[in-house]
């Protein structure tokens, strides 16, 4: 159980940063340039990554680089920004919060997870609390974002799933930067090509870039896959419903504002999915260490012989 606690708590350093970008776009990062912002956020944090570990792909390294990079960071962020900007930000927030369900599923169709029914119940409650959390009951729903939306949603769920399955002999600074470099080239030309020369950077643009390069993308999946290395893809996606909570609660402070009652308990939902869908995990693992007791003390029972 102390196990897995600890790898929940290193996973969910990711959900967390990501929750603060939010901030740190509307208030540091130049406007207009989404395309590009996804460039400077993912191809300077890969190569910080290739820095640190100084490892290059192999053999079908290059190419699971390529579609990893373009599903998990690439088209991913691209997809996004679609939806932000043809969404009201409480329907997109929903749409990905689904996440949790569509990463249980591909990952009993691909790693033979099988989803358990408790933690499908509190990947409900917490898709139900974000809902809640978010609704304001303004603006309008365009098919474009909603297909964006769900869109980026699949894309990223199967990606992590395959990360999962093909990285056992990977380590995770490496898996982690070569996705960011292959998706960080694939936005470079679609930038150039759809909003032009890049954006002038002033020192606030730059401090905020140098935030969401390092701790935010670099330092965030490199935790984000840590977790997957370590726990279920289903208790992974999960843990990822602290991105919109952690999104809220720090745009409310700043702001000074109160959360609203209906806030108050979709926060409560989130957390409280989010908990019990730790318990089958917490269970198997005990299960796993009675298990392991039982066959300990058996090898260990000394032998009798019959004369």
């Amino acid at each position: 159980m102390e196990g897995n606690f600890r790898w929940v708590l290193v996973t969910a350093f990711a959900p967390v940063a990501w929750g603060t970008t939010y901030l740190v776009t509307h208030r540091y990062l130049p406007p207009d340039h989404p395309i590009w912002g996804g460039a400077f956020r993912a191809l300077p944090a890969g190569l910080l990554l290739l820095l640190v570990r100084r490892r290059l792909p192999r053999g079908s390294w290059w190419w699971r680089s390529a579609v990893l990079g373009a599903l998990n960071m690439g088209a991913f962020f691209a997809l996004v920004y679609i939806a932000a900007q043809t969404l009201p930000s409480s329907v997109a927030s929903t749409i990905m919060a689904t996440s949790p369900v569509v990463m249980m599923a591909f990952a009993w169709a691909a790693l033979s997870e099988r989803p358990h029914a408790i933690r499908v119940l509190g990947a409900l409650i917490g898709i139900g609390g974000v809902g809640l959390m978010l609704f304001d009951g303004g603006g309008a729903v365009r098919l474009t974002g909603v297909l964006a939306s769900v869109t980026a949603m699949t894309m990223s769920s199967f990606g992590y799933v395959l990360a999962k399955k093909w990285s056992a002999d990977v380590d995770v600074f490496s898996l982690t930067a070569w996705q960011l470099v292959a998706g960080g080239l694939v936005l470079l030309p679609a930038a150039l090509a759809v909003e032009g020369a890049p954006p002038a950077l002033d020192g606030p643009a730059l401090l905020g870039f140098g935030y969401v390069t390092v701790v935010a993308t670099a330092v965030a999946f490199a935790a984000w896959f840590t977790g997957l290395r370590h726990l279920g893809a289903g208790t992974v996606g999960l843990v990822g419903l602290l991105n919109p909570v952690t999104g809220v609660l720090l745009g409310t402070a700043v702001a000074g504002e109160r959360l609203a009652a209906h806030q108050i308990a979709g926060v409560a939902l989130v957390l409280g999915g989010i908990v019990l869908g730790q318990l089958r995990s917490t269970n198997r693992a005990r299960s796993n260490k009675a298990r392991s007791n039982k066959a300990g003390a058996v090898a260990a029972r000394p032998a009798t012989v019959k004369v």
